[in-house]
Parts: structure tokens; sequence; C-alpha cells
């Protein structure tokens, strides 16, 4: 695979994991559960910050193949 496929691809993963983790926040206080609730805000809070981390290696990544105008 070349590099911009691989890019598109993590991008788009990236898009459908922050969507998925988006869907999960609101169901969250449905778990009746406050240690529950707070272990898994915490957990995607976590997932956020890793997902970002990504973005901003596969976005550097991407820019050194963009000229320079």
């Amino acid at each position: 695979m070349d590099r911009p496929t691989s890019v598109l691809q993590i991008k788009k993963a990236c898009a459908t994991i922050a969507s998925e983790l988006m869907r999960i926040h609101p169901a969250v206080p449905g778990l009746g559960d406050k240690q529950a609730q707070d272990d898994v805000i915490k957990a995607l809070f976590q997932l956020t910050k890793e997902l970002e981390t990504i973005k901003k290696r596969v976005a550097a990544v991407e820019r050194q193949d963009t000229p320079e105008m």
C-alpha cells in the first residue's frame, strides 16, 4: 500500500472510531453505577487522546508529501 492510500485509510478509520466513541458517551449514565460510569468516561478520554495522537502523526506525514507554496 502506498503512502497516500495508507493516510486515507487511517484517516477514515479514525473518523469511524471517533464517531463510535461519541455514541458511547450518551449511554454511560444508563449504566446506573457511578464507579463504572467514571471508569468508562476516563477510558473514553484516554481513547480520544490516543486517537488524536494518531491523527496528528498521520497529518504530519501527509504534510511531508505536500509541496510548500
